[in-house]
């Protein structure tokens, strides 16, 4: 077993020689490359390589700045869409605004439309912090970024540049470096051939001195001589610009190139670094109007929170708030016995009048509810309006008539210090110039005052006329008082039913004595007609007539165009069935089937002596 074994190990032994000889024997046989071709071949792969990462890195560098202009188009379009977007958002804002208009006035009383006007322009700065971030987003990133490409191009472009420039000129010098080779392998085999010539022919002991003249063996030593000396000059040349290529060589793979890559890297670095910071600058564009924007929803937050429901629900009331007293209770009517009527001894009957008058159902007058039938601006002194409404007019009108004086008394002042600087330097401007100026302030101031005590003297009058609290309470309790009585004898006679007045109320206490006249209205004015007419309700044909409280006679023709009025002539007598309230309208009959308003002014009124608050008007 064990020789069997060695004899095996013996025949692997004589395998593997057999191998190792055979792969001398080719080593032997291939020709071995000079240490010049192995030099060669070296620097071809390092050609080859460095052209290689040129290739590559110009691929790269291009890939980032391709790079770098998306973003930037990002960021404009960014920038864009902010643009856009605030623009919609003033266009919103400015769309709600309030127009300048007396409308505006009357919703700036109530706090949810100030908070809403509020609201809209706090959304307007809002919008104006997005134009902010727009114009931040161009200036930081968009246009630095467009000027740092610029840079970036140019300065790849200068790196590349000088990279092939040193490639060119390497290749240039390897070049010439083969060609001073190839001229001094050429003059060796030269001066060889040249040399065994003429050792050829001196070798030959045959030959006689005149057979080597003959033969040129003189000629072939100096050939000889020359080519081995231009063979040591191309040694010569060639060692030295192999020396030249060598340090040529040296410094451009260890110090040119990677020069040249170095600042391709620092470029891409800084490239990367100006990416990054943009980015950051893009957030914190962002993040710098955040603090006025909370200040923007802040102030929209509190507005919201400024809504007053109570507040608002009383201004309505004040702004509608009429002065009227709400009506008394409806008297009881007794139809189990006849009403009795009362008739003047100094009035107007006829046998048709004579005759007992049924007492009907008075519907009685709603004056909060009525409609203004002649629905336009009103005469200058608000008579059109109810009481309060037209206390507050007057009084508004009054305020402003008050500042225009105040800003005419302004002027006034500036002018007359003007003036006296003036006098006092000449040489600054002529006094008498302001003159006409002054003269003109001091007429409108005069016809402002004019105008202020022409509007407080209709507001002495609306405030005269308006009931006190006091008087609503005292005829409160005097008709609960004839109401009691008037019930208790189930019948109304000898006396008038009580009457509507405009606001509401019912007409002063009976007065017992004699007939007494005044004055309300001294100089009646025609061309004053109140504009605010009764309800056409007051005329159903259901109800039965009124009850006759006195006559009057017209000192003014009347038209009586308006729906609810009745037409007049100057000197014609009528008969009085409802009395001025107030409102400036007196109500009349001309036969049983013909009755309506005419102003106060234009008639003479005599009440029945015996009629609640009997007066003569006039």
């Amino acid at each position: 077993m064990l020789r069997r074994r060695s004899h095996f190990f013996v025949l692997i032994d004589n395998a593997l020689s057999v191998k190792a000889e055979k792969e001398e024997e080719q080593k032997e046989e291939e020709p071995t490359a000079s240490p010049f071709e192995e030099y060669l071949q070296t620097l071809l792969q390092l050609k080859t390589t460095s052209a290689d990462q040129f290739d590559n890195l110009e691929k790269h560098t291009q890939w980032g700045i391709e790079f770098v202009e998306k973003y930037n188009k990002f960021v404009k379009e960014r920038s864009e869409i902010e643009i856009n977007y605030a623009k919609q958002i003033r266009n919103l804002s400015k769309k709600y605004q309030p127009k300048k208009n007396s409308r505006e006035e009357e919703e700036s009383k109530f706090s949810f439309c100030r908070a809403f006007f509020t609201t809209l322009n706090e959304l307007n700065d809002y919008a104006g912090q997005h134009e902010v971030i727009a114009e931040n987003l161009t200036s930081q990133i968009f246009v630095e970024l467009t000027r740092y490409l610029q840079e970036l191009k140019a300065e790849r472009k200068t790196h590349f540049h000088d990279g092939r420039k040193a490639q060119q000129y390497i290749e240039s010098s390897w070049k010439q470096l083969e060609s001073c080779k190839r001229r001094f392998e050429r003059d060796c085999k030269e001066a060889d051939r040249a040399q065994q010539y003429f050792e050829k022919m001196d070798a030959d002991i045959n030959v006689t001195k005149a057979d080597v003249e003959k033969r040129g063996l003189n000629k072939a030593r100096q050939q000889a001589q020359m080519r081995h000396q231009m063979a040591s000059d191309s040694k010569g040349d060639y060692s030295s610009y192999l020396q030249k290529f060598n340090q040529e060589q040296n410094d451009h793979y260890h110090t040119i190139i990677p020069n040249i890559f170095q600042k391709l890297q620092d470029m891409e670095e800084k490239r990367i670094e100006r990416i990054g910071a943009c980015m950051k600058t893009f957030a914190e564009v962002d993040r710098q109007v955040l603090p006025i924007v909370g200040k923007c929803l802040d102030g929209m937050t509190t507005a919201a929170e400024s809504i007053e429901p109570k507040t608002d629900s009383q201004q309505v009331v004040e702004s509608y708030k009429s002065g009227f007293e709400p009506p008394s209770d409806v008297e009881f009517e007794d139809y189990g016995q006849a009403m009795k009527r009362t008739v003047s001894e100094n009035s107007l009957s006829n046998a048709k009048e004579g005759k007992e008058k049924p007492a009907g159902k008075s519907k009685p007058k709603l004056w909060p509810f009525i409609k203004n039938k002649n629905k336009g601006s009103g005469p200058e002194d608000f008579s059109h309006l109810p009481p309060e409404q037209r206390r507050k007019k007057l009084q508004g009108k009054i305020d402003d008539l008050n500042k225009d004086i105040h800003k005419e008394m302004d002027q006034r002042d500036a002018l007359t210090k003007m003036k006296d600087v003036y006098i006092k330097n000449p040489q600054m401007g002529d006094p008498t110039s302001v003159d006409p100026r002054l003269t003109e302030i001091a007429q409108s101031i005069e016809k402002l005052q004019a105008e202020v005590q022409k509007f407080e003297g209709w507001l002495a009058e609306v405030e005269e006329r308006m009931p006190s609290k006091s008087d609503s309470h005292r005829r409160s309790g005097l008709y609960e008082t004839q109401s009691n009585i008037a019930v208790s004898n189930n019948c109304a006679q000898d006396r008038e039913r009580p009457l509507s007045s405009p606001d509401g109320s019912y007409t002063e206490e009976q007065n017992t004595e004699t007939q007494v006249k005044a004055n309300i209205n001294p100089t009646p004015n025609p061309n004053t007609i109140p504009t605010t007419m009764p309800d056409d309700e007051e005329f159903d044909d259901d109800d039965e007539p009124l009850a006759t409280i006195g006559t009057c006679k017209a000192l003014y023709p009347f038209e009586g165009h308006n729906e609810g009025t009745i037409a007049v002539a100057e000197g014609e007598l009528l008969y009085v069935i409802e009395e001025d309230k107030g409102d400036g309208w007196t109500r009349v009959r001309r036969n049983q089937d013909e009755e309506g308003y005419v102003p106060t002014s234009y008639i003479e009124v005599n009440l029945e002596p015996n009629a609640k608050g009997a007066m003569t008007y006039i």
